[in-house]
């Protein structure tokens, strides 16, 4: 299968393949892909970069990334995915919690991380139910929730 014209590349992570895109010099979107997704990575700086903290983050789940980010979403997604990047490694918080935390409803909040485009580098898999692990990129089991738990062991927060 050829390489998606979708992404500007396709990196290998240890759980996943990860669909990048790129616009204007920053990262609008990272999606999961099934692992027999066909890498690719071609020169460019910013995939480099990515590639380089990726590798740092799988080595030390302590590391922050700093990256150029353009996440496309409403001011309230806006608000949702930036309260997410101020969770510490580690730790987690419960949809309510965080709901509560933004003046929003557990429901909303849950849609919106389920929209975030950016995982890893902008972490919604630190958000997790009162009850459990919750969901992870709009699915409840499945492929998704194993990247979820596989994000949250490394980070020793589970």
């Amino acid at each position: 299968m050829p390489p998606s014209p979708d992404y500007s590349a396709c990196l290998t992570l240890p759980f996943a393949r990860l669909g990048v895109r790129i616009e204007a010099g920053a990262l609008t979107a990272l999606e999961f892909l099934p692992v027999n997704t066909p890498a690719f990575a071609p020169r460019d700086p910013l995939i480099e970069r990515l590639r380089s903290q990726l590798q740092a983050y799988l080595a030390d789940p302590q590391f922050r990334f700093d990256l150029p980010l353009k996440p496309i979403g409403t001011p309230f997604r806006q608000r949702v995915w930036q309260a997410l990047r101020a969770i510490p490694v580690g730790e987690t918080r419960t949809y309510g919690a965080l709901a509560r935390q933004l003046r929003s409803s557990p429901r909303a909040v849950g849609q919106a991380l389920g929209d975030n485009p950016l995982p890893i580098v902008v972490p919604c898999h630190r958000v997790v139910s009162g009850t459990g692990l919750g969901g992870f990129d709009h699915h409840a089991a499945g492929a998704a929730i194993e990247v979820k738990r596989w994000l949250l062991r490394h980070e020793h927060a589970i």
